[in-house]
């Protein structure tokens, strides 16, 4: 029997994880680091994404940084460049970055479509068709994108969210069938409730600060859609991307793993 430790394990393996800076993206790149990837964190916040890698590097890990916007083609084709350039390949790609939208569909103006469509469509398939000749030369890999739970249950000003998400859950379902004679695979998550700065948003206080009252409410409304009456962690999320960065999830692709609690059920 192989042992667990090499199949779950990234030894060897790059990994570029975009949105890099906090929440799914910071937890999952720290993960992918611990399992011995090498990572090339990207985030609009320059910054935060390098106080990640630093974390990374006095923890004994291999990670660079650069600032990145995914709506911009030729920033992520300059990420995922760095990947070989630095460290000779890239065997993992995790499209995390991504942007909410709150609003009634019936107000939506082509500014604010575009915008949305642009980093959270476009952004997805910009870092896929950078990542998948780095791949093929390899012999293969893993493409892991972000769609969201709310393809499965339509809330109000949440529409253009919404939409963008489900283009990402056909975007990869049908990129996988493209891709997979080439040893590449591509699977998205759909997460549910997650603590993270992305749902903390609509909870702060004009000042900034987080409205203790309003946090308690939406983490025991979300708590109560799922049958097991937790509310999900960056980790959650994170020790699913390194399943299926990993050999583990070798028999996987084009599919939607949903985290979330059971609070929903793809159909």
């Amino acid at each position: 029997m192989r042992d667990l430790n090499e199949i779950f394990g990234l030894e060897g393996k790059v990994a570029v994880v975009t949105g890099a800076a906090s929440g799914i993206g910071e937890s999952s790149a720290e993960v992918l680091a611990q399992a011995g990837a090498r990572v090339v964190l990207g985030d609009l916040n320059a910054e935060g994404a390098e106080a990640v890698a630093k974390r990374i590097r006095e923890s004994g890990g291999q990670a660079v940084s650069q600032g990145l916007d995914i709506g911009n083609r030729g920033e992520v084709d300059e990420i995922v460049v760095r990947a070989a350039r630095e460290f000779g390949g890239l065997d993992v790609l995790c499209n995390i970055a991504g942007v909410p939208f709150d609003g009634l569909l019936e107000d939506l103006g082509d500014d604010d479509f575009d915008r949305v469509v642009g980093i959270n469509i476009k952004g997805t398939l910009y870092g896929c068709q950078a990542a998948i000749p780095l791949m093929a030369a390899r012999g293969g890999g893993s493409i892991i994108n972000v769609s969201s739970g709310a393809i499965d249950l339509p809330v109000a000003n949440y529409g253009l969210y919404s939409i963008t998400k489900a283009g990402v859950a056909q975007l990869t379902h049908t990129l996988a069938q493209e891709v997979g004679d080439r040893g590449i695979r591509v699977n998205a998550l759909a997460p549910g409730a997650t603590l993270t700065n992305f749902t903390r948003r609509r909870l702060k206080n004009p000042d900034g600060s987080i409205n203790q009252e309003s946090l308690d409410q939406f983490v025991g409304s979300m708590e109560s859609m799922s049958p097991i009456g937790r509310v999900g962690e960056a980790v959650d999320q994170a020790w699913l991307v390194l399943y299926l960065a990993s050999e583990a999830s070798r028999f996987c692709t084009g599919q939607i793993w949903r985290s979330n609690g059971g609070a929903t059920t793809g159909r």
